[in-house]
């Protein structure tokens, strides 16, 4: 069953350009049941909005900036979440902004068990990032856009996987993850090593490093060694992956 997510956007803090691609990609966890935009629509930066907000469904509530240097958008979207929060609705949050000053709510939100997906740009500071179970960033979904209009065109003007930002953090975080959920054998099954880093990491994305699956990111890396192996039900194959011994 679907997860009934709430989807609050601050719009004075992301921008509109690739909301159908951001919707499309939250309906991946769940069914967004409530979509919510914030913002002074009475401000001539948010006109690109309008047009978005019809196409998708969502709803704009007004917040005048009532004082000088002062963000209200934020304190309503906090306002509306624990309202939602607490009419039990939904089972999840989808918070779009780049704003540290959601971080407590995405923090309180997760401890009343709420499952917490936070999308912003990758200025987002840290803080909110670890905050929420996953974060997204909207400039993966820019780049998927850019690099879909068709076969041909994707043989020739498509990115390649940016191997270069695969750094040995990155390999250490996957490499001590292994380790964690492997067996006498050292193998580890995939679907857990993925579920495992993101917990450890909220924003850790195969497509942060130009892979749409973690199976191709993990082939990349010459650490690793990747195994398939028959499912007990024979329907489809189940991939495991071990840290190779290094040779003394």
């Amino acid at each position: 069953m679907d997860l009934k997510l709430a989807v609050l956007i601050d719009g004075d803090n992301i921008p509109s350009a690739y909301v159908k691609e951001m919707m499309e990609e939250i309906a991946k966890y769940g069914n967004p049941t409530i979509k919510r935009i914030y913002g002074d629509w009475t401000n001539p930066k948010l006109s690109k909005w309008k047009n978005v907000l019809l196409e998708n469904a969502i709803t704009p509530i007004q917040q005048y900036g009532y004082t000088t240097g002062k963000n209200a958008t934020d304190s309503a979207m906090i306002i509306d979440a624990m309202d939602i929060l607490y009419s039990e609705k939904v089972d999840g949050f989808c918070l779009v902004s780049s704003d540290s000053d959601f971080t407590r709510l995405a923090t309180r939100l997760r401890e009343t068990g709420m499952n917490v997906i936070g999308i912003g740009e990758k200025k987002t500071p840290e803080p909110f990032i670890v905050a929420c179970d996953k974060f997204i960033y909207i400039e993966i979904l820019k780049d998927q856009t850019e690099g879909s209009e068709s076969e041909s065109a994707r043989s020739t003007s498509s990115k390649k996987p940016n191997i270069d930002n695969i750094t040995p953090k990155v390999i250490r975080l996957i490499s001590s993850t292994i380790s964690d959920l492997a067996d006498d054998d050292g193998w580890a099954f995939l679907g857990d090593v993925g579920n495992l880093l993101q917990k450890k990491q909220p924003n850790f994305d195969s497509r942060n490093y130009g892979f749409q699956k973690l199976t191709p990111l993990i082939k990349s890396i010459k650490q690793f060694e990747i195994e398939q192996r028959e499912s007990p039900k024979g329907r489809f194959k189940l991939i495991f992956v071990k840290n190779k011994e290094k040779i003394r």
